[in-house]
């Protein structure tokens, strides 16, 4: 029996991957989970009473395109965040966790080839593993644009070949940035749209994180097309309650486009998606509309933060990032340093080449261990100081 050849080629995921590496060897100590980001924070407590009072909608169907309710509190958010005003029957639509999204975006939107060729979706390099997989589904060439110290932990797209730019159908950008924390400022956006406006592609813009930063909320993408007058079928935007709301579990993300970027990804949808029960619908929509708990759970990232640069401020290379909840902590090398700690400490981070791609024989994330600071601040104090005393010891 033959099995398709698309897929052959995957790398290991990142966190299998792990556990050959790890699970081999007896832990150091007592173990401290620091490589997933699945936050740890409560969340609202009314969540639970939402859900209830609407339970009799799990009696039914949910409705594909989402509940009115829902698509109104998504523009209604938007609104409040960015500025931009949108048509809930229009210009957004419910996704059952953004990675839906982000995978489906390349199959309901990017052509099977553009000038004659085979299509390009760009993506930064390191990067969230979903972007790979969607383009290879959709039949394009992804294409790893280094996102660096260098280049300020964000991909320099533009510098990209002629050849490649005039193939691309479409790019990610993840704002603020996992695993760096880098955040896209207005030039950077205003860049972007520019050279998408040149060559003609979409930009589809993950903007998950944007809810955790420390002083100044990010920028986001709409509020910089809105400004420059860009046509809306050439942003695709996605966000989440995973990390603003602390509910990784219920699965609601969105996303948002225009007119004719929607009706593309409705009709996918209506064939290939799974909606969101009714009742969660309903929770999710009173989340989106209430600002209060994520400001309370900014404020318990902004200690997490404080604690690092208390600990590891004085390390060669260490910068605190700018948003987020993952540090990303230059050492010689991420594979050997994530074994050291678990072997000596118990304590588990992800080797920063996990999440990247290896080009032209370098690949951007082998000095550098991703480090998710979601549990309890006094475990995410121990394993933090067990990375400085076992990596950098003074």
């Amino acid at each position: 029996m033959k099995f398709p050849e698309r897929f052959s080629n995957l790398p290991a995921y990142a966190f299998p991957r792990l556990r050959t590496l790890l699970d081999s060897h007896e832990a150091g100590g007592e173990v401290v989970h620091m490589t997933i980001g699945d936050p740890q924070h409560a969340f609202p407590a009314w969540v639970t009473d939402v859900i209830s009072e609407h339970a009799i909608g799990f009696n039914s169907y949910p409705p594909n395109e989402g509940a009115p309710e829902l698509r109104q509190a998504f523009c209604n958010w938007l609104t409040r965040r960015y500025g931009v005003t949108l048509d809930p029957d229009v210009n957004v639509m419910p996704v059952n966790g953004t990675r839906e999204g982000l995978y489906n975006a390349p199959m309901a939107l990017c052509p099977e080839t553009k000038n004659g060729k085979r299509p390009v979706v760009l993506m930064p390099n390191p990067f969230y593993q979903a972007y790979m997989l969607a383009s290879i589904s959709s039949g394009a060439e992804p294409v790893f644009v280094a996102a660096t110290e260098e280049t300020g932990h964000l991909p320099d797209y533009a510098a990209q070949p002629e050849e490649i730019l005039e193939r691309t159908v479409a790019l990610y950008i993840c704002s603020p940035a996992n695993p760096q924390g880098a955040v896209a400022d207005r030039a950077y956006w205003t860049q972007l749209i520019r050279l998408a406006e040149k060559y003609d592609f979409r930009i589809f813009a993950d903007e998950c994180y944007s809810e955790i930063y420390k002083e100044v909320a990010p920028t986001g993408v709409l509020t910089v097309a809105a400004e420059l007058g860009t046509d809306p079928e050439r942003i695709v935007g996605f966000h989440s309650l995973s990390k603003r709301s602390n509910l990784p579990g219920l699965r609601s993300g969105f996303v948002t486009g225009g007119p004719k970027t929607m009706t593309e990804i409705r009709q996918l949808r209506t064939y290939a998606g799974t909606p969101l029960p009714l009742p969660l619908q309903m929770a999710a929509a009173a989340v989106w509309a209430d600002e209060e708990h994520v400001i309370e759970n900014r404020a318990l990232y902004m200690d997490k933060f404080a604690v690092a640069d208390r600990i590891l401020g004085d390390v060669p290379g260490y910068v605190t990032p700018e948003a987020g909840f993952f540090l990303w902590i230059p050492v010689e090398d991420g594979e050997a340093a994530a074994l050291k700690l678990w072997k000596e400490t118990g304590v588990r981070v992800l080797p920063g080449a996990y999440l990247a791609q290896e080009v032209d024989g370098v690949n951007p994330g082998t000095g550098y261990i991703r480090v998710a600071m979601v549990a309890p601040i006094v475990e995410m104090t121990r394993g933090i100081q067990a990375i400085r005393d076992c990596l950098f010891p003074q």
